[in-house]
Order: C-alpha cells, then sequence, then structure tokens
C-alpha cells in the first residue's frame, strides 16, 4: 500500500456530505435497515488498501463487518468529487470499490451538478459497476439497492 494526503474538504463539501447523510439515514433508520456513517472512516477495499468514503452504509445483516478500527466492506459508498480529485474519484476508486464488491457506489459531483449511480454487473467475471443513472438538476437520484430511496438533485447541490 502506499499512504495518499488528501486535501482537506471544503464549506461546501462537507455541506453536500451532510444532506446526502441525513437524506440516506433518514430512509435507513425508517425500516431499520442497517447503519450510516460519515468519514472519517475506514473501509477495506484489499489487502492493507483502505478508503474513506464520503457516506457508507451497511445492511443490517453485514454488521458483523463493522469493527472498531475499519470496516470490513460495505454496501453502498457515496463520493462527493472534488475539483483537485476527479479522476480518483471517478476512475480509481470506482475500481476499488468493484473489486471490494460494494453493491453501489455513488458519485456526486458538484461541478457537473450531477450524480452518477453504478450498481455492480453481474454479467462480468472481473468487478465492475454499469450506470443505474445519471441524474441532472430536476430529477431524482435513485438507488437500486435500496428501493424507494432517492434524493433531489437540485437539492443536494443548494447551498
Amino acid at each position: 500500500g502506499r499512504i495518499e494526503v488528501l486535501p482537506m474538504p471544503t464549506t461546501s463539501h462537507q455541506r453536500i456530505v451532510a444532506k446526502l447523510f441525513r437524506s440516506l439515514e433518514r430512509f435507513v433508520l425508517a425500516d431499520a435497515l442497517g447503519e450510516v456513517l460519515i468519514a472519517p472512516l475506514r473501509v477495506r477495499t484489499g489487502i492493507r488498501q483502505y478508503r474513506e468514503p464520503d457516506v457508507v452504509f451497511l445492511f443490517a445483516h453485514h454488521a458483523d463487518w463493522a469493527g472498531e478500527a475499519f470496516w470490513d466492506g460495505a454496501d453502498l459508498v457515496m463520493e462527493v468529487v472534488s475539483p483537485e480529485g476527479r479522476t480518483r474519484d471517478t476512475v480509481k476508486k470506482r475500481h476499488e470499490y468493484a473489486r471490494a464488491g460494494i453493491p453501489e457506489y455513488w458519485v456526486v459531483d458538484p461541478e457537473m451538478r450531477a450524480i452518477t449511480v453504478y450498481t455492480l454487473d453481474p454479467h462480468k467475471d472481473e468487478a465492475s459497476y454499469v450506470v443505474h443513472g445519471d441524474f441532472g438538476d430536476g430529477q431524482e437520484a435513485t438507488s437500486r439497492l435500496l428501493p424507494g430511496f432517492s434524493v433531489n438533485v437540485q437539492t443536494i447541490f443548494a447551498v
């Protein structure tokens, strides 16, 4: 592994993270589906390899993955794209999360005012994601993993 020094999040980045967290947590708690947390929380993506997703969800039946020092997996992760980390957030992390078997990955892009939801492709031998949906202003970004969960894109990016 290697250490990656990441820039500190901006105020607008944290506002977006907070909105995503509150929306997802409200949905998850309503039916006791599992647990939602925010960074910093390490999630293992490989041998001695970890990421800290902005928002992370774990189904209740996977509670044994939630260790004190790190989670041994996740069911859904959300990343808010930072301008200086566009390739890291949209390409590198997508590959790592797919390889780790995380079923759903949301890329939340403030610059493009868009949310792309990826789900694991069940038809490929090598883990990779397919686009569940590209959502922009005036649309509701939906989850395939959590039927009924959605966020209004315009509301997420309103600061």
